[in-house]
């Protein structure tokens, strides 16, 4: 299924989408491609983040499973099919923020999903909150996966994608002019590494990785789940996404 133009329908109407898509996700992560001792939790509080989809992993002592890190694919041997992938430079900044995130279970979180919504980028102080955030989990070791399905606006010139990345790189970032939307994959490491996808509405969404490790990956079915979660939708507000563009 392509993505639609989600700019044509409120806040809510995608709240609702958004809502139905992370619980998707979920039970395709608990369904078996997450690797035994990982388990995901949907809209879970983290610390101060409040995260769409927590990727937790069970304490080893609490299970008689093998660990969990023999699952997953190994970059070396099979990496991501995305085409961009970029690493901090040289001259990439340090930074002393912090942020301790744990979860109430006292099992360890070992990644974040996340999709953005309008109310992410409807204010400076709304893009630089999400920004901060991502930087933070990332710092704390927390793999991040990110789907932003909205346009780059006044307050996130670049995109989302752009404004976490530059808390590590002051090198200008390019976001292809006909490709505005973004999908990264953040490897939580001291030199972190992004992998990258960007689109176009009316383009299908490609598997992005997951990353249990900075060595060890899965692969997240945002299309089937993004479809899945379409289809539960008000035919209503199907119909005003799949209307056809105005004239001029």
């Amino acid at each position: 299924m392509p993505v639609h133009d989600w700019t044509r329908v409120d806040a809510a109407t995608f709240h609702a989408f958004h809502t139905a898509w992370i619980t998707h996700l979920s039970e395709a992560l608990n369904a078996g491609l997450l690797p035994p001792n990982y388990y995901a939790l949907p809209e879970q509080h983290g610390g101060r983040w409040i995260a769409d989809v927590l990727t937790l992993q069970v304490p080893r002592a609490a299970s008689p499973l093998p660990p969990a890190s023999d699952g997953g694919l190994a970059v070396a041997d099979t990496p991501p099919r995305v085409r961009r992938k970029v690493s901090a430079s040289p001259a990439a900044r340090g930074s002393r923020r912090t942020l301790t995130i744990r979860h109430v279970s006292g099992h360890r979180i070992i990644a974040l999903v996340e999709i953005v919504s309008p109310a992410n980028k409807d204010r400076a102080a709304h893009v630089a909150e999400f920004a901060d955030k991502a930087e933070a989990a990332l710092r704390q070791g927390i793999h991040l996966l990110l789907a932003d399905l909205f346009p780059p606006g006044p307050y996130d010139p670049r995109g989302m994608d752009a404004e976490i990345w530059r808390r590590f790189d002051e090198e200008p970032y390019q976001l292809p002019s006909n490709e505005p939307l973004t999908l990264a994959s953040y490897v939580a490491d001291p030199t972190p590494v992004a992998y990258l996808e960007h689109f176009a509405v009316g383009s299908p969404l490609v598997e992005m990785p997951l990353f249990l490790n900075p060595d060890r990956y899965i692969n997240v079915p945002l299309e089937s789940t993004y479809t899945d979660a379409y289809r539960g939708l008000p035919a209503f507000w199907r119909g005003v996404l799949e209307a056809p563009p105005s004239p001029g």
